[in-house]
């Protein structure tokens, strides 16, 4: 009988071990859990980005407005009529003449 309860006793130990240390146990459950939320926080800014990129892909499609702004924002592109300035800024720290 006292071997018996031994033999119980060391099996319920390696099943404890295994269940908190082991494969598939309760530490590396939490850490895939983890890992899933930072994985699923990275997806939702990659998705939002994703949207902005579409809704932008989709206004320089069918828009005027958002070429125009391009051509002047990326290219100093002006209309017929318009007068371009550019304004230079000297740094603070130099004076000025």
């Amino acid at each position: 009988m006292r071997w018996l309860i031994l033999t119980l006793i060391v099996i319920l130990g390696m099943l404890q071990y295994r269940l908190w240390v082991g494969e598939g146990s309760f530490e590396e459950l939490h850490a895939l859990r983890t890992q899933i939320a930072e994985h699923r926080a990275e997806l939702d800014v990659l998705r939002a980005r994703n949207l902005a990129l579409s809704a932008e892909v989709q206004n320089l499609k069918t828009g005027l407005e958002a070429i125009e702004d391009r051509a002047r924002s990326e290219l100093g592109m002006i209309q017929r009529g318009e007068v371009f300035l550019q304004v230079i800024e000297t740094p603070e720290d130099e004076p000025g003449p």
